[in-house]
């Protein structure tokens, strides 16, 4: 049915201007039905489609037209407008030279650069032996190693390498089994350089393919390799586009926040309120095992910033009893943010667990075994990923859970590893606040301190995270990686402060970035200013503006000038700077420029205490 809905609008010219529908569409489609669709959506001019547009160039030595479609269609699955363009065959290092290339007409967002192994034999001799082979991917990887530079020299998009499996006919020309031994060792040497690069290097990421070959493959497909010199097969290929698609997703700031679980045969085995909760099927024996596999997959994730919820049609009292008693759940109360469990409609209950952590519905995604809970979702809630996975078939749950990377980020930082924690914390803050006599009693004995600082190395990459996730409190919404802000912070004539908070219940870690700028006429310029909405409405937001207003009045600067820039979600703030004393200069189209002539600084916030960094 979304197929042949895609179908129609293909005929009937329509996919641009209908676009909206794509994504919700694509939802539901396997990875045959994707790459049909993207055969599809890759006919159309993405110039010509309101949305995010996204950028990919894919380069590299073999042919890798089939690409263009499954990639395509994950861009598309995850609300982008694809604009993929494919280099020419066997010319990836002559194009990720010369930044002149037809190919870099448009900067690409994202350049895909895909190794293979023919490349390195190709090369050499004929009899050939392993120190040959080591010599050549000595070489091999020093050429790449030069391009990686080039490349992060002349481009701002994110370059992704992969690893290139060896093929066994290659392996299997070794027949000393000892000497096929060294050959694997060198290889895969050479791959773990490679894989170092995207450590070593921001803006550069490298996918492993051996883990996607071992779950997709076959590697190739021999005669298409001969005839064509394709030399991926297409389950592989789609199997990459779908780790390139995550990337772009992380990339642009729509990594995935919170993973909700429903129970009876998703979580546990058995249906609770039959079971009991000492009866559902957990732990020891085959299928409690696969169980326990998601349950500590899920821990897994949550260690590394996800946050854990659960939405499941149940007696609250009965499921807070079996994480309490029941002694086979690796997973226990205390692991989850949320918990929401009753007879209503799910749509209406993910609704609330967003609301409970002030975040959007579309930071969820949501795990069940019904195919009619999942539909109820999927139709209600578009924006909300909807992982399917068996009540019959446990075994298979955890690929289902893992298929996609919906919470893969570019780097886990500290503040990843304790958001859990934090919104653990946020609970008692809540109750808390309705003990209290009045919002003023609340904000007044909660103790919130500030502090303004210059981010160290160590802190960069949560400088970034914080303008690729922030939404409501971003008042331009530019996405910044890695390298954007560790070169903001080495420009003399820029600036980059992180925003901490804490209060009497703890520390809410680095909650928010203010990037600034000097301009010829002695202006000083906030080009954006960003605070996690878990700290909002508690004059936070206030304190900092007044920091920058005295800051920029103690450097002698001319006036405070600062943008707004409209988006889906951000409207909350138009009137931000406009309440904190700036005068309206300018306005097109929701777009708005504003000016602080500094002669009175905005009020102090008697109930936040603010330490400011000298260089602010």
């Amino acid at each position: 049915m979304s197929l042949d809905r895609l179908r129609e609008l293909s005929r009937a010219g329509k996919l641009a201007e209908n676009y909206t529908e794509v994504a919700p569409l694509l939802a539901g489609l396997d990875d045959t039905g994707l790459r049909r669709a993207g055969m599809l959506l890759s006919k159309v001019d993405a110039s010509g489609v309101d949305g995010p547009r996204v950028t990919v160039a894919v380069v590299g030595s073999s042919a890798l037209q089939p690409i263009e479609a499954p990639l395509a269609a994950q861009l598309a699955r995850h609300g982008f407008v694809p604009d993929v363009r494919l280099g020419g065959y066997g010319q990836y290092g002559m194009e990720l030279r010369d930044p002149g290339n037809p190919l870099w007409d448009v900067e690409p967002d994202l350049t895909v650069c895909v190794l293979d192994a023919d490349e390195v034999f190709d090369h050499l001799p004929t009899p050939w032996t392993v120190d040959d082979v080591r010599a050549a991917l000595d070489d091999h990887f020093a050429q790449v190693e030069s391009l990686v530079a080039g490349y992060r020299g002349d481009h701002v998009g994110a370059l992704v390498l992969t690893t290139p499996p060896l093929p066994r006919h290659w392996a299997a020309q070794v027949v000393d089994l000892r000497g096929r031994a060294e050959l694997g060792i060198a290889w895969r040497g050479f791959e773990s350089r490679l894989l170092g690069l995207g450590v070593e290097h921001t803006g550069v990421f490298v996918v492993d393919l051996n883990p996607l070959v071992g779950e997709h493959g076959p590697l190739r497909d021999h005669r298409l390799a001969a005839y064509t010199s394709v030399r991926f097969t297409d389950p592989v290929l789609t199997a990459l586009s779908r780790e390139v698609g995550h990337i772009a997703r992380a990339l642009r700031g729509k990594t995935s926040k919170v993973l909700v679980l429903d129970l009876d045969n998703t979580t546990w085995g058995g249906v609770l309120v039959e079971e009991g909760p000492l009866g559902v099927t957990t732990g020891e024996g085959p299928v409690g095992e696969a169980f326990t596999a998601v349950q500590k997959a899920a821990k897994q994730l949550a260690a590394q910033g996800a946050l854990l919820a659960v939405c499941s049609k149940n007696d609250e009292d009965k499921v807070r009893e079996a994480f309490r008693d029941n002694p086979d759940l690796t997973l226990r109360e205390d692991d989850l943010v949320a918990l929401v469990a009753n007879w209503g409609a799910k749509p209406d209950n993910l609704r609330q667990i967003a609301e409970q952590l002030n975040l959007g519905v579309d930071s969820l995604v949501f795990v069940d075994d019904s195919p009619s809970e999942r539909g109820l979702v999927a139709a209600n809630l578009p924006g909300v990923p909807v992982i399917a996975v068996e009540a019959g078939e446990p075994a298979l749950h955890l690929h289902r859970l893992l298929a996609d990377g919906w919470f893969t980020t570019q780097r886990v930082t500290d503040e990843d590893r304790a958001r859990g924690e934090r919104y653990r914390t946020e609970r008692k803050r809540l109750e808390f606040k309705e003990r209290a006599d009045s919002l003023g009693d609340y904000l007044a004995q909660l103790g919130t301190e500030v502090e303004l600082f210059v981010p160290g190395p160590g802190e960069v990459g949560r400088i970034a995270q914080i303008t690729q996730r922030t939404n409501q409190f971003n008042l331009t919404t530019v996405r910044l990686d890695v390298a954007a802000v560790a070169a903001a912070l080495a420009d003399p004539g820029r600036g980059v402060l992180g925003v901490r908070c804490a209060d009497r219940f703890g520390d809410h870690g680095v909650v928010g970035a203010v990037f600034t700028s000097t301009e010829p006429d002695g202006a000083r310029r906030v080009d954006n200013f960003l605070l996690s909405c878990r700290v909002l409405a508690r004059g936070v937001e206030d304190a900092v503006l007044r920091e920058l207003v005295l800051a920029a009045r103690d450097a002698g600067a001319t006036e405070l000038r600062a943008a707004y820039r409209p988006t889906a979600k951000n409207g909350a703030v138009a009137g931000f700077y406009a309440k904190g004393g700036f005068s309206l200069v300018a306005e097109d189209g929701g777009a708005r420029e504003f000016a602080h002539d500094l002669a009175e600084a905005p009020a102090e916030v008697p109930h936040v205490a603010v330490r400011a960094a000298t260089t602010v």
